[in-house]
């Protein structure tokens, strides 16, 4: 059972910027594949940026430029750092893992970008 625990959300202005971590309960080394996705009100949650057990990263279209994805192997730790947020990116933001064919989930921190 891997357990993650996401922190930084908030509230800030337009293009203003977050850094968003996520606490693994195990080495995370050991999850092959770890993420972040957002919900927003009405929306289904969709990807915002993963990073593989090699390091291996991939964004979403609305993410790429603006976010990035790392982690900190000694701190069981995966950050997102969000740049010139838009209210857009308004959501509750969740970690994902998966790890042996299955998929952990975060309770989720919220991140409001007011106009």
């Amino acid at each position: 059972q891997v357990q993650l625990v996401e922190s930084g959300g908030g509230l800030v202005q337009a293009g203003g910027s977050l850094r968003l971590s996520c606490a693994a309960s195990e080495i995370i080394f050991t999850i092959n594949v770890m993420g972040w996705y957002r919900q927003a009100p009405g929306e289904q949650r969709e990807l915002v940026a993963t990073i593989t057990r090699g390091g291996s990263t991939n964004y979403a279209d609305s993410a790429k430029g603006r976010f990035t994805i790392s982690r900190d192997s000694a701190k069981n730790t995966v950050y997102l750092q969000m740049t010139t947020l838009k209210p857009a990116d308004t959501a509750v933001y969740y970690c994902n893992g998966v790890r042996g064919g299955i998929t952990y989930w975060g309770q989720g921190t919220q991140v409001t970008v007011s106009s």
